[in-house]
């Protein structure tokens, strides 16, 4: 019977392993599944572009995996059961359960509302293709370039800086407010955040900061000190959080969900699955938890990869880079940053801006997509056996790889 392994999530950090699972383990002892909500794999770096008004095609997760072997189940997950081992999905045709010898869990993150009332009702977010659709459609009911509508971005992080220099560069009849809860890149550099707000000044973005977002309703975004922001359309990128699905499963978890584990990516309290990108608790090298980042997705997901292959080959558990070095942000297609940091997370005195910047970004993100899009790339002639078959073969003098 072969080895089933079933990958949940088709993001940056799961179809990386996943493709790189099938590189590896021969297909006559292993039999990889994918889950994933949607077909097509999403480009979560770029949604900020596509919700803005980019022209950004889908890759079709069928045609990226075309040729590895690997079963792709278009299909939600609603339930893990690590007892059992098995995955409830939900589809078109009812769902069903999944069953596993190896879980790798990747269902990533989601927009988090924080309890702030009317968030789900009256906001838009870009965490995903279809609600980055949602606000696309949104900017474009404005009419023409956005002439006179009011758009206000809710949070400073890295996608809020993003999206609200995306949106005022592509349409520059808009009126864009971004609200930051503290200063304004506070995370960054003093050089850097000088770079930050001139970017904003001359994309005509207004800045609130130090504003607590108390409520969102229809037509405005009302502040803890009584500040009222009139908005159209207002974009919430105030926090991600994880699907309870895994604490809902037993598996053990950190207080905001994320799956805790050892250095190799596997749970700390059920050695049979494997958690990477956004949904894991994962320990840096510099001794600090990484953060969602896409950097982070695919450090952890080919540290899983390595221990996933190593423990069924009988091989050597290679333990790869745990690390967060810098941030990238783009401001709009022309300009960009690029922000180092140490081993304390904190960013260094020097950083990189402008044009350069924003094409080193386009170009990772490039490298990304290219990388899911070919996962055979290079593919090995002999891929390695598990280790129970290969004893077995050694023993009947057969062939071991293949």
């Amino acid at each position: 019977m072969k080895h089933r392994i079933v990958v949940l999530g088709a993001g940056y950090a799961g179809a990386y392993a996943a493709g790189n699972l099938a590189r590896q383990l021969s297909p006559a002892d292993t039999e990889i599944t994918v889950v994933n909500a949607e077909p097509q794999f999403v480009e979560r770096m770029r949604l900020h572009q596509l919700a803005a008004g980019r022209e950004i095609k889908a890759l079709k997760l069928a045609d990226a995996f075309a040729g590895t072997g690997i079963r792709l189940r278009v299909a939600r997950v609603t339930a893990v059961d690590p007892e059992r081992r098995v995955v409830a999905v939900a589809d078109a045709g009812g769902g069903g359960e999944l069953g596993y010898d190896t879980l790798v869990y990747a269902l990533g993150s989601r927009v988090a509302d924080r309890g702030v009332p009317g968030v789900a009702e009256h906001a838009f977010d870009v965490a995903g293709r279809p609600s980055a659709l949602r606000l696309r459609e949104r900017l474009d009911s404005l009419g023409g370039r956005g002439a006179g509508g009011r758009v206000v971005v809710v949070g400073d992080g890295l996608t809020g800086i993003e999206c609200a220099a995306e949106i005022a560069e592509s349409r520059p009849g808009l009126s864009v407010a971004l609200i930051a809860r503290g200063e304004l890149g506070a995370r960054l550099s003093a050089g850097a955040r000088s770079h930050l707000r001139q970017a904003c000044d001359r994309l005509g973005i207004t800045v609130l900061e130090h504003a607590s977002v108390e409520a969102v309703d229809a037509t405005r975004v009302l502040c803890a000190d009584g500040t009222a922001l009139a908005s159209d359309v207002t974009v919430w990128t105030a926090g991600f959080a994880v699907s309870p699905i895994a604490a809902a499963g037993g598996l053990e978890v950190t207080e905001n969900g994320q799956i805790v584990v050892d250095r190799t990516m596997r749970s700390v309290s059920h050695p049979n699955v494997y958690a990477i990108g956004d949904s894991v608790y994962a320990i840096g090298d510099n001794g600090r938890p990484l953060p969602m980042s896409c950097g982070s997705a695919g450090f952890t997901g080919r540290q899983a990869m390595e221990a996933i292959v190593g423990r069924l080959t009988g091989r050597e558990v290679a333990n790869t880079k745990l690390v967060y070095t810098y941030n990238y942000i783009t401001l709009g297609r022309r300009d960009g940053m690029l922000q180092t940091v140490d081993d304390e997370g904190r960013a260094k005195p020097k950083y990189q801006g402008g044009r350069t910047a924003a094409l080193v970004k386009e170009g990772i993100n490039r490298i990304a997509l290219w990388t899911i899009s070919h996962p055979t790339f290079g593919l090995p002639k002999r891929r390695h056996r598990l280790a129970a078959v290969a004893d077995t073969s050694r023993r009947a003098g057969g062939r071991v790889g293949a």
